[in-house]
């Protein structure tokens, strides 16, 4: 939802800067774990199951290929590995380990199915892209530049998502977006505890760095016509389901309802496809077709607030997070700015039914601030908890939301979303050889690759700090309370802001370890506390 908060939510331990963007940190994760193996022992064993995750985190990082299901480590399938990579030594008969590289003397060829696939006679690669937010606007565009035939399906072209809009500064620059699109450019934040104890955060920020807001039909739109001009075609159409071929060429049958003007029931219409890339968000129909399975979800509502000037003037260049039970048993709330309003919201997994008394909370809280506004609009969806176990068959890939690359805790996943959709694309320009040849199943698993290997240990982290600090209200306020070390602020600034392993310094990290532990104690003991005054 919010990308801001994984700035300050990744603070939780004192490596987090180091394990959130590569897998082979494997001294980040040594720290991590004894801190975590140090907080079992004062909390009686309340996060045994984040330690034994922790802990995974160092043995797994050893390999290179592998696949989500839910958010525990499983090896790759032999025969998906062999089709993928040659030069890889398969684990002796009954060993738990899946396959793994050779060792540094043995040379590691990958093999693209672009240099073998069939050579296609008199026409490009035609490629669907289900889905026009950031995961299928960028996927458009990089497969229209790279030479593919390109349609991408979306039904609602004004679509705005309720999503807080909080979009890293690496993105900017590497999505080149222009600035007129960013609303706000935020240069601080409030995290306000249980308690409404405020802590200001972005005191380490340079001049030129900030935290952007967009309106997703802002966003949205800007990149699908960016990938319009590039050559992909666009549709407004409603996708309905597609037809599995049996073989390795024969073409996906797409069917959707086409609105063209024409019709205000649409009318049906089918595309018939080499590739299909689901961008179509948590509820994929292209998932369900590939059996991709199923995952938990967040339900996010926000309401946008139309408030007086004077009290925007307030939230010019700031953002509030706000934790507490009352806002969220599992998540946190949040007013964001955009661009003449505010975006007021929540979300939860553990009880959706009551995610309209949780919003009510969230503006209670904040109600001094937005007095006099009123509410302009109204959004509800469904959000990822965790990726599917199955994100790539045959030739249809999942990227965004539909693959369920959305981060826990902080509940980032625009930049996620925009980056998957161009790496899956760049993998199919790859293996196609630029749209000359078909691909197949191997192609897209280079995407998978890649894509687990940078960001795998991200979402364990902050699934774990999620389970730790957002369990109960003293542990919320410990960790709105470590939010205050600048230190943190810069590490885990840089971090999010970047998306880039930050160097930092050993002595800084070991006082932080201990200063999270000691929070943590404080947080338990309060904990107890507070239950035997409710028994009594």
């Amino acid at each position: 939802m919010a990308g801001c908060v994984q700035a300050v939510a990744m603070a939780s331990t004192g490596v987090s800067f180091t394990v959130s963007s590569s897998l082979s940190s494997t001294h980040a994760c040594s720290v991590a774990s004894e801190a975590a193996q140090a907080f079992v022992r004062a909390d009686g064993g309340a996060c045994k199951s984040s330690l034994r995750v922790l802990s995974s985190l160092s043995s797994s990082s050893k390999h290179s290929l592998k696949t989500f299901e839910g958010l525990r480590f499983s090896p790759l399938s032999a025969a998906a590995a062999v089709s993928e990579v040659k030069g890889l030594q398969m684990p002796a008969q009954g060993s738990e380990m899946g396959p793994r590289r050779t060792t540094s003397t043995t040379t590691v060829v990958t093999v693209y199915a672009g240099k073998s696939s069939p050579k296609l006679q008199g026409r490009k690669l035609r490629v669907a892209v289900v889905g026009g937010g950031p995961a299928g606007g960028c996927a458009a565009e990089t497969l229209a530049r790279g030479g593919v035939e390109t349609f991408l399906i979306e039904r609602k072209l004004d679509n705005a998502k309720p999503c807080g809009g909080a979009i890293p500064l690496c993105m900017v620059s590497e999505f080149d977006l222009p600035p007129e699109i960013i609303d706000r450019k935020v240069t601080k934040m409030k995290m306000i505890s249980p308690s409404n104890v405020a802590v200001d955060v972005g005191r380490t920020l340079n001049d030129d760095e900030y935290i952007g807001m967009v309106r997703r039909e802002v966003l949205d739109s800007f990149l699908r016509e960016r990938a319009e001009k590039n050559g992909a075609s666009i549709i407004n159409g409603l996708f309905l389901r597609m037809e599995v071929p049996k073989d390795e060429e024969s073409p996906y049958i797409l069917h959707y309802t086409k609105f063209d003007g024409a019709s205000k029931m649409g009318t049906p219409a089918v595309l018939e496809v080499d590739a299909v890339i689901g961008a179509d968000g948590a509820n994929s129909r292209v998932a369900k077709d590939i059996d991709a399975g199923e995952y938990d979800y967040a339900i996010a509502f926000q309401e946008r607030i139309k408030i007086p000037e004077d009290k925007m003037e307030y939230y010019e260049n700031l953002a509030e997070m706000y934790v507490g039970d009352d806002v969220s048993p599992d998540f946190y709330g949040w007013v964001f700015p955009k661009c003449d309003h505010v975006a007021v919201g929540t979300g939860t997994v553990i009880n959706k039914p009551a995610i309209k008394k949780y919003q009510t909370a969230t503006r209670n809280r904040a109600k001094d601030k937005i007095a006099g506004g009123k509410i302009i609009r109204v959004e509800a969806h469904p959000i990822p908890e965790h990726p599917r176990p199955r994100r790539a068959s045959n030739r249809v890939a999942l990227v965004g939301d539909a693959a369920g690359y959305v981060t826990k805790c902080s509940g980032e996943g625009i930049y996620f979303a925009a980056k998957s959709g161009r790496m899956c694309a760049e993998a199919i320009v790859q293996g196609s050889a630029n749209g000359t040849r078909m691909v197949n199943e191997s192609d897209l698993r280079v995407y998978l690759e890649k894509w687990d290997k940078k960001y795998w240990a991200t979402y364990k982290v902050l699934d774990i700090l999620q389970k730790v600090f957002y369990r109960s209200n003293p542990a919320r306020e410990a960790f709105v309370e470590m939010c205050a070390d600048d230190y943190v602020q810069k590490m885990t600034f840089d971090s999010y802001l970047y998306k880039v392993v930050v160097p930092g310094n050993p002595l800084d990290d070991i006082k932080l370890a201990f200063n999270t532990i000691g929070s943590l104690i404080r947080a338990n003991a309060l904990r107890k506390e507070s239950q035997k005054i409710t028994v009594g």
